[in-house]
């Protein structure tokens, strides 16, 4: 399957360098230079999800994330996803090495919501531009949702 991918992208490629070649190889230079950037950043990505599936070993992450009783291992999950602050980029990766490691999905997915919908550590940040009682409802009602969009996911799945 991702053979296709990569002649499609080929294609697309002679396509465009048939178009214009200067403006082709001007935008291959600024996507290696970008790739260059985010080089360190990935590496940090790997040796972070390494780290944390060195230290918490996979019967904990089952039982956690995984065992029997699945409300409490979503809000759990929806807990810590609240509180952490990440770049989607780093938690994606994460989330799958999780479930590889014996999470269930709907925690997983309780985690990533809340990851990206809540704000716990950037409330204060939030109060200030928009109040209070904004930035309160807004959290809430996030985490409301995001149990929601988990418990969904996984009458889904």
């Amino acid at each position: 399957m991702s053979f296709n991918y990569w002649i499609i992208g080929v294609i697309i490629l002679v396509i465009s360098i048939l178009k214009d070649k200067t403006r082709t190889v001007k935008s291959m230079k600024l996507s290696r230079n970008m790739m260059k950037n985010m080089m360190g950043e990935i590496i940090a990505i790997l040796f972070l999800i390494g780290l944390i599936l060195t230290l918490i070993p996979p019967t904990t992450i089952q039982n956690l994330l995984g065992g029997d009783n699945l409300m409490f291992s979503v809000v759990s999950a929806a807990l810590l996803g609240s509180i952490t602050l990440i770049p989607a980029f780093v938690a994606f990766p994460l989330a799958g090495s999780l479930v590889n490691s014996g999470a269930s999905i709907v925690p997983i997915v309780a985690f990533l919501t809340t990851l990206t919908m809540v704000g716990v550590v950037t409330f204060s940040l939030e109060k200030k531009e928009f109040g209070f009682k904004f930035t309160l409802y807004r959290n809430l009602l996030s985490f409301i949702f995001a149990i929601l969009i988990a418990i969904v996911v996984g009458g889904l799945i």
